[in-house]
C-alpha cells in the first residue's frame, strides 16, 4: 500500500519511467506467452517451442536491467529526512523499491495477458492482429494452459524484483568520497578479463560454425544462427558478457585518456568525471555496446539471406531489448548527474559558469563515442564473418 501511494504522488518523470518499465514487461510476458501458444498448436515441436523460449532469455534480462535501473533513481528508494524515524531504514527502503518493481511489472504482464487472449479472439471479436502475428503463431484454435501461462508470466515480476533487491541491497559503500570531496579515480578491474572473454566468445563461436544450416523458429533469423550448434550461440553469449564485464574499465579508460599529457581545466574536469563514474555508467553502457553489435552483425546476415524477412515478433522482442538498453544507459547518466550534484553546486560557487559544464558533458560523451562505437563496430563485424554465406 505505501508503494502505491509513493507511485500515486511521484515526479511525472519517474512515472513515465515507470510506465516505460510497464511496457517492457508487457513486451517479455507477451513474447513468453506466444512461447506457451505456439507449445500449444504444436505439440509436437517441442525442440522449437523450447527454442522459442530460450530466446525470451534476452528481453527478460533487459526488461531487468532497466527495471533495476528506474529503482535506481526512484527518489522514493534513497534514504530521506525524517525516513529513518518513520521506521524506513536502508532495508525497508530496499524492500519498498522491490515490492514497487514487482507491482509495476505485474501491471505489465497483466496487459499482456489481455492482449494475447485478445489476439486470440478469446475475449470477444474475432481472432487476428493489426500488428501481422499470424495467428498460427499464437497457437489460436488450442487451449492454453490458464495455470502454466500464469506460472511462465510471474517470472517476469520474480526476476526483476530479484534484479532489485540484489542491486539496492544495504552494503558499505567502500571507497566513497571523503570529507574533502576527493573523488574516486580507482581503476576497475574487469577491462583485460572482458577482453579475453569477447575474444575468446569469437574464438568459440568462428571455431563452431557450420557450413550451412537452415532453421525457422521464434525469431526467424538465418538458418547460419539458430541452425548453428550450441557453440555459436555460446560464443556471442561470452563476446556479449565480456563487453558487459569490460565496459566500467573501457569507461575509466577514456577517462585517464582526457587527463593524459598536459589537460587544461576542461579535460581535466572531464576525465576526473568519467574515472569517478565509471562502475556506474560503465555496466549500462557494456550492456547497449553488446546490443548494439548483435543488432548490427544480425542486420548485416539478414542483408545476406532475403528470403528470410524480420517476422512480427522478432520486431517485438528487438524493440524490446533495444529500448531496455538505451533506456537504462540513459537512466544510469542521469543517477551520475544527480550524484555529482554537490561536486557541480560546489563548482558553480566557484565560479564555472554553465557553458563550462555543458562543454564538459559533451567532452564526455565525445571521448566515450570515439572508444566505444569502434570497438562495438569491431565486435560485430568479427561475430558476422562466421556466419556470413
Amino acid at each position: 500500500m505505501l508503494a502505491l501511494r509513493l507511485a500515486r504522488g511521484s515526479h511525472p518523470l519517474v512515472l513515465l519511467r515507470r510506465l516505460c518499465v510497464v511496457a517492457a514487461a508487457a513486451g517479455t510476458g507477451f513474447l513468453l506467452l506466444s512461447t506457451v501458444g505456439h507449445a500449444a498448436g504444436h505439440p509436437a515441436a517441442a525442440d522449437e517451442s523450447l527454442t522459442r523460449l530460450l530466446w525470451c532469455a534476452a528481453p527478460l534480462a533487459a526488461t531487468a536491467q532497466f527495471a533495476v535501473s528506474t529503482a535506481r533513481t526512484d527518489p522514493a528508494a534513497r534514504p530521506q529526512r525524517g525516513m529513518t524515524a518513520a521506521g524506513l531504514g536502508p532495508l525497508r527502503l530496499t524492500l519498498l523499491a522491490t515490492a514497487s518493481t514487482a507491482l509495476t511489472c505485474l501491471l505489465g504482464v497483466l496487459l499482456a495477458l489481455i492482449v494475447f487472449f485478445r489476439l486470440r479472439g478469446e475475449l470477444g471479436g474475432s481472432a487476428g492482429s493489426p500488428l501481422g502475428i499470424d495467428a498460427d503463431l499464437l497457437g489460436t484454435g488450442h487451449p492454453v494452459p490458464l495455470v502454466g501461462a500464469l506460472m511462465l508470466l510471474t517470472l517476469v515480476p520474480l526476476t526483476a524484483a530479484t534484479a532489485t533487491a540484489v542491486s539496492l541491497r544495504p552494503r558499505e559503500e567502500a571507497g566513497s568520497p571523503d570529507a574533502g570531496g576527493r573523488l574516486r579515480t580507482s581503476p576497475p578491474s574487469g577491462l583485460p578479463w572482458g577482453i579475453a572473454l569477447a575474444a575468446a566468445g569469437l574464438a568459440i563461436e568462428a571455431y563452431t560454425s557450420p557450413g550451412t544450416a537452415a532453421h525457422d523458429g521464434l525469431l526467424p533469423l538465418p538458418g547460419r544462427l539458430l541452425g548453428s550448434p550450441p557453440g555459436v550461440l555460446a560464443g556471442w553469449a561470452l563476446s556479449a558478457f565480456g563487453l558487459v564485464l569490460a565496459g566500467p574499465g573501457l569507461v575509466h579508460l577514456c577517462g585517464r585518456m582526457l587527463c593524459a599529457g598536459r589537460p587544461g581545466a576542461l579535460r581535466l574536469l572531464s576525465g576526473r568525471v568519467l574515472q569517478e563514474e565509471a562502475h556506474r555508467l560503465g555496466r549500462p553502457l557494456g550492456v547497449l555496446c553488446a546490443v548494439g553489435s548483435a543488432a548490427y552483425a544480425a542486420v548485416k546476415v539478414y542483408s545476406t539471406t532475403p528470403s528470410h524477412p524480420f517476422g512480427p515478433l522478432t520486431v517485438i522482442g528487438t524493440a524490446v531489448v533495444l529500448a531496455c538498453v538505451t533506456a537504462s544507459a540513459l537512466t544510469a547518466a542521469v543517477e551520475s548527474r544527480s550524484a555529482r550534484a554537490h561536486i557541480t553546486a560546489a563548482l558553480r560557487r566557484l565560479g564555472a559558469s554553465g557553458s563550462v559544464l555543458r562543454r564538459a558533458a559533451a567532452l564526455r560523451v565525445l571521448s566515450l563515442v570515439i572508444v566505444l562505437a569502434p570497438l562495438t563496430w569491431t565486435v560485430a563485424e568479427m561475430a558476422m564473418l562466421p556466419l556470413a554465406h
